[in-house]
């Protein structure tokens, strides 16, 4: 049987926000990643329809959600769905975020720590490690770089491989081009002043959440996001750091069983532990 999704949007103080909503029962919110929009989680929501109530939002600037010309920030990103969370009157939720999305999640967890249930954070970005910074440097250069510049490194690689160098002018290519695709990441991640950027990064603050949380990376992702989720395993207290040894970079598609086996029996577990709790008392 086809599971029916429910599209819908909302009027928010900066723009229209779309969204896409299953199911009945525990609210579980699911924050896309940097590179992507909520139609990622299509496949989890519909594995948990009948037993979770299911919201995937188009981060404010991503997917059928509006793009205002905003200066956009982690904080409005987490303002916005503090915003659409208080409209729909959704209390006490869990929230599900993927890479950027994870940023967004612990953000918002640590700012409204009162309506977060518990967190499940796949591959999550927003601290500063040696390698991140590093990433952070080189996307930045290959953001700035014109068209130009790119025309003359191919005519330029025959005369490097002579002296033994390699430029990977054609991949870098394909790279700059697919995450123009999307603007409002590429503002967030690279194209704001370092300081403000190293401003909202997490490593000084994870050690205040409160709320449960399981954080899911796939054991063949980038070196950045295997350090980037051992800081948060490290620095969250009772945090449980799961390794799914064939993912990759995109764990909610391309693992979406596995996840989908994770992120229901953190939900479960946590119920049933809330439940012993009621019962104690």
């Amino acid at each position: 049987m086809e599971t029916l999704f429910r599209n819908s949007r909302i009027k928010l103080s900066q723009g229209l926000l779309f969204w896409r909503e299953v199911g009945e029962g525990i609210p579980v919110i699911f924050l896309h990643g940097s590179w992507n929009e909520g139609s990622q989680w299509v496949r989890l929501m519909e594995s948990f329809s009948r037993e979770f109530h299911c919201f995937t939002p188009d981060l404010l600037g991503f997917g059928e959600s509006d793009i205002p010309d905003i200066h956009y920030s982690i904080d409005l990103q987490v303002e916005c769905l503090a915003e659409f969370l208080q409209a729909l009157k959704l209390e006490n939720v869990y929230l599900v975020g993927h890479s950027l999305g994870g940023w967004v999640a612990a953000s918002y967890a640590l700012k409204y720590p009162e309506n977060v249930r518990g967190l499940v954070l796949l591959a999550p970005e927003g601290v500063g490690t040696e390698v991140s910074e590093k990433h952070l440097k080189q996307m930045q250069n290959l953001l700035k770089r014109s068209e130009f510049m790119f025309t003359l490194l191919r005519l330029l690689r025959p005369l490097a491989k002579l002296f033994g160098w390699e430029i990977k002018v054609d991949e870098e290519w394909k790279l700059r081009r697919k995450i123009e695709e999307y603007p409002t990441a590429c503002e967030l991640l690279f194209q704001r002043q370092n300081p403000e950027i190293h401003a909202e990064y997490l490593e000084t603050r994870l050690h205040f959440i409160q709320a449960p949380v399981l954080i899911l990376q796939g054991g063949k992702d980038s070196q950045e996001s295997l350090q980037s989720s051992q800081v948060y395993a490290q620095l969250i207290p009772g945090a449980n750091l799961k390794a799914i040894a064939h993912g990759e970079n995109d764990l909610p598609q391309n693992c979406s069983g596995v996840v989908s086996e994770e992120i229901r029996d953190f939900i479960k577990s946590k119920n049933n532990q809330e439940s012993w709790v009621v019962i104690g008392e």
